[in-house]
């Protein structure tokens, strides 16, 4: 007969293949159809509240794998919220307002963004924005993320840019917001201001000169060597286009100077100084005649290098000796750090260049010529007039446009801020910082930091697309209509129509006929710039969070990447903290970039770019998410075919593990079949210790979002725990014992307990898997409720006593054996003194401390190593087999050779017992045993 067909085997609808590519969008389908989001929040409506408050994704072009991370990292998130009994609500949000879309808007009218009325180009970037906002929100579903995709919160929603001025009139009425003259980070490519997050870092080469400024004033009062016609202070800079709006030089009051004799001229340097710039200007030949302070320079007057101006000598502690000379070139107009020297030596805030970087009547000769084109021409005339001293050039970094990466400026315009001082709001804003929990801790210290040293919020943009700057000011005093019948008036006209409502109505729509400012005009005009759109996404907690009923506010957490320390948290921080004096959130989670396998980062133009699109078509969305809790995402996170190869292979360990165990349950039913904790065999009992310790780590891992803990954990579980050891183990009993057996009742008990947890313990991550699995473990298929799906289940408790430490102690020196004992029965099939492990005979002598217990668990080391015969070593067998001596154990000696005996065709065991039963003389007895057991039928 064929005994094989009397085994137990695995049966499973649960395939080897995963076919993730093919399976998932029908999932995904099912799950949209019967509205598995909500589903899920009507079943937890009663359960404690946990919100993670999205943070806005541009509605502009495809999803990056960056942001795929982003979407799946949050998922995950709330995922295993809701298995840890939370109500966890997901609103998805996009950040819908600004110059990307307003530029590629641009780009597609052509030359007739020059004429289009406002109101029309304003359409036209909404119709963009709806277009990639339909295409993001296919992307986002495909990855598997959760959450109500068909009522996200888009910033261009009537109601939210209603909210948006009101928030922005919440900071005017308060008097928060001021207009000024400043400079502001200014890109005139983009025509427009730009704040702080706006502006990135690249490497970029400028002209480095040296210059001098002849000295118009006697100061020969500060020494007498300075009497005479000659005396210049030399500046040094990288920006010679600011020349012409410069009015002052700036020098340390603690430094010392020097007056240096070079020729027939005087150069005024920081003493400190000196030498470098003597050794990079290549002049051999000079002299210190004397040193001095510069407090009897303050308010001397030198005289413009090219122009027709003084240039005023002040102090300042700003000016270092780390480069240059000492002698600062002081614009007004076109530096932070400037600008507060000349205010408070009473200077013009002078910037010669328009909107479009070109330079205006007051750079007199350069006028017309564009910056910092202009640099070369000025170089060279300052040359011919025998002014400059040395020209080379330096590559440093330098600040960039987000949007376009061409190099900006400092350039004071007229501009609307929030003041970081009015309202104390820096100092209310870093009090808020130490009250939030941080991930990681250095989160803290970088944003307080950043607060610390910013300067004011510039709100300003000279563009069309976004919520106005909602200010109404008198034509003839300039003073600020500030009331709340006005901002009332506003938040009416935006919810009915939107932002555009301030651009199609007259200014006499908001204020009435009968308005009238303190100066007794009658005459208002309403402000054209809009908003920064970080206060769109920044005020999100006011718009989205306070007004949505399932959320709110402080929310839970908010979870974007490490550059949003200077983005969204801060604008989220100050705009709340500004208006409600705390915080909109209890803890914030940062994580890093994606960069390709070698840490670079991604570039179309490098050609390492990955397309999550094309990730999930070659392996399945599932691999994606693996790969993202395989990652410790505090530092930079690494992505490239072999670490997602990598990953395909974790993916299929734990799959298989998962389909073996599946297999060897088919005709396990937990109601009738279990076996009592009390009544398991040791070995079964370790299993379930093992597996309570994953769970415990894995529960953990969740808690405090160190999710790699649990890739590596569930990894290392099933791949040898499980697989290599365990399953390796019990499979003797699940194909071999008796149907009913205790036996194999007690392994399915086991099986049963540890892989209906693991799926739930991975369902956050591997959602696609564990759904699938849990279907085949409860029989369940496409017709049965969704509701008895795994994701409305909960995360096993935790069962600290099931861990017994003298039981671990054991087989922890039960591995140690077998795992010794193996590598002998790798070399012996090696050798080919064996094919597999069961055609073995082992034989083993053990000596010292270890004898005792290796004679009291001989028979459980026969069992674990998987042989057919464990005998004794005897001495005499030292010239008959090679001996091995354990590498880990001492005293440990192994030899192996074929087992006596006739091969089982049951078990495949090797036994001497082979033949002695008449009836199945083909099986071993203890095979014939079982098979006694069973309604066979009759050959014929």
């Amino acid at each position: 007969m064929d005994y094989r067909a009397t085994l137990n085997l695995p049966q499973t609808k649960f395939k080897m293949k995963a076919n993730l590519a093919q399976n998932e969008p029908n999932y995904l389908k099912r799950w949209d159809k019967e509205d598995l989001y909500e589903m899920l929040q009507e079943s937890a409506k009663d359960k404690p509240l946990f919100v993670l408050h999205d943070g806005p994704p541009y509605a502009n072009g495809h999803i990056h794998l960056g942001t795929a991370f982003n979407k799946i990292l949050k998922d995950i998130i709330l995922r295993s919220r809701r298995m840890a009994g939370f109500n966890a609500p997901y609103i998805p949000g996009w950040d819908c307002h600004g110059l990307p879309i307003e530029h590629n808007v641009d780009k597609e009218l052509g030359e007739k963004k020059k004429v289009i009325p406002k109101l029309s180009k304003r359409g036209a970037c909404r119709t963009y924005a709806e277009k990639w906002i339909k295409t993001q929100k296919a992307e986002f579903k495909r990855l598997g993320v959760l959450g109500d995709w068909d009522n996200p919160y888009l910033t261009m929603t009537y109601e939210y840019e209603a909210a948006i001025a009101r928030e922005f009139n919440r900071f005017l009425l308060s008097e928060s917001v001021v207009r000024n003259k400043k400079p502001v980070y200014w890109c005139s490519t983009c025509t427009t201001a730009l704040a702080e997050a706006e502006v990135e870092y690249h490497n970029h080469k400028s002209p480095s000169v040296y210059v001098k400024f002849p000295v118009k004033d006697d100061i020969s009062d500060v020494d007498p060597v300075l009497a005479g016609n000659k005396v210049f202070v030399v500046i040094w800079t990288t920006t010679p286009w600011t020349l012409p709006a410069n009015l002052a030089v700036a020098l340390h009051p603690d430094f010392d100077y020097a007056a240096v004799a070079v020729g027939d001229e005087t150069w005024i340097i920081a003493k400190d100084l000196v030498e470098t710039v003597m050794t990079e200007a290549k002049i051999a030949e000079y002299s210190i005649k004397a040193t001095f302070s510069a407090a009897g320079l303050e308010r001397k007057n030198c005289r413009h290098p090219f122009l027709d101006r003084d240039s005023l000598l002040v102090l300042a502690d700003y000016v270092t000796t780390d480069a240059g000379t000492g002698c600062v070139h002081t614009a007004p107009g076109h530096g932070a750090d400037d600008y507060q020297t000349g205010l408070r030596y009473g200077l013009d805030i002078l910037s010669p260049v328009d909107n479009e970087g070109i330079y205006t009547s007051e750079a007199g000769p350069y006028v017309g010529a564009r910056v910092p084109d202009v640099n070369g021409r000025i170089i060279n005339d300052m040359a011919s007039s025998g002014v400059l001293i040395h020209q080379s050039n330096i590559a440093h970094s330098y600040p960039h446009c987000w949007r376009c990466k061409k190099p900006v400026m400092y350039r004071a315009t007229p501009q609307w801020f929030i003041s970081m001082e009015n309202n104390n709001l820096r100092t209310n804003a870093l009090a808020a910082i130490g009250k939030v929990q941080w991930t990681p801790s250095w989160g803290m210290q970088r944003i307080y930091s950043m607060v610390e040293g910013r300067p004011d919020w510039c709100l300003s943009r000279q563009r069309s697309w976004g919520v106005p700057i909602t200010v109404v000011s008198c034509t003839k005093c300039g003073e600020i209509l500030r009331s709340e019948q006005l901002v009332q008036k506003i938040d009416e006209l935006f919810r009915q129509e939107g932002a555009d409502a301030w651009f199609r109505h007259d200014v006499k729509t908001f204020v009435g006929e009968d308005a009238v400012c303190s100066c007794g005009s009658k005459d208002f005009v309403k402000e054209e710039d809009i908003l920064d759109v970080w206060f769109d996404s920044g005020v999100s907690h006011a718009a989205v969070c306070e007004q949505r009923d399932e959320l709110r506010s402080p929310a839970d957490l908010y979870l974007e990447g490490s550059d949003q320390h200077r983005g969204w948290f801060q604008s989220a921080l100050l705009t709340s903290v500004g208006t409600r004096d705390r915080a909109p959130f209890h803890g914030v989670l940062t994580h890093g970039y994606v960069v390709d396998g070698e840490g670079k980062k991604m570039s179309k133009s490098v050609g390492n770019v990955v397309a999550p699109g094309e990730v999930i078509e070659k392996y399945g969305a599932e691999i994606l998410r693996l790969w993202v809790s395989s990652e410790d995402y505090r530092d930079d996170v690494k992505v490239s075919d072999e670490i997602l190869r990598q990953v395909s292979d974790a993916y299929r360990k734990i799959r298989n593990t998962i389909r073996y165990m599946l297999g060897n349950l088919s005709d396990f039913d937990p109601n009738v079949n279990r076996v009592a904790a009390a009544d398991l065999p040791e070995l079964d009992r370790w299993a379930l210790a093992r597996y309570e310790e994953l769970k415990q780590r894995i529960l953990k891992g969740y808690e405090k979002y160190e999710f790699h803990t649990i890739y590596h954990g569930l990894n290392y579980f099933c791949g040898t725990t499980m697989s290599a050891f365990y399953l390796d183990i019990i499979k003797d009993r699940l194909y071999t014992a008796g149907t009913d057996s205790h036996q194999r009742r007690a392994a399915q008990t086991v099986l049963y307990e540890i892989l209906d947890g693991i799926l739930r313990l991975m369902s956050p991550v591997l959602s696609f898997t564990a759904q699938e699995a849990w279907e085949s473990l409860h029989n369940h298929d496409n017709s049965t409720p969704l509701k008895k799906s795994i994701f409305f289940t909960e995360f096993p408790e935790k069962k600290d006593a099931e861990i017994d430490q003298a039981l671990d102690s054991r087989w922890s020196n039960l591995i140690k054996i077998r795992s010794e004992i193996t590598k002998v029965l790798e070399i012996a099939r090696r050798d080919k003194v064996i094919g597999h492990p069961l055609e073995a005979e082992v034989l083993l002598k053990v000596e010292g401390d270890l004898a005792p217990f290796v004679e009291k668990e001989w028979k459980t080391i026969k069992e674990i190593c998987i042989v057919s015969e464990l005998s004794k070593l005897l001495d005499d067998a030292a010239g008959r087999l090679k001996v091995f001596e354990g590498e880990d154990i001492p005293g440990m000696k192994i030899a192996v050779k074929a087992a006596s005996g006739e091969k089982c065709e049951r078990c495949w065991i090797r036994s001497t017992t082979v033949g002695d039963n008449s009836d199945h003389p083909q099986i071993c007895e203890r095979c014939a045993q079982v098979v006694a057991t069973l309604d066979l039928p009759e050959e014929g």
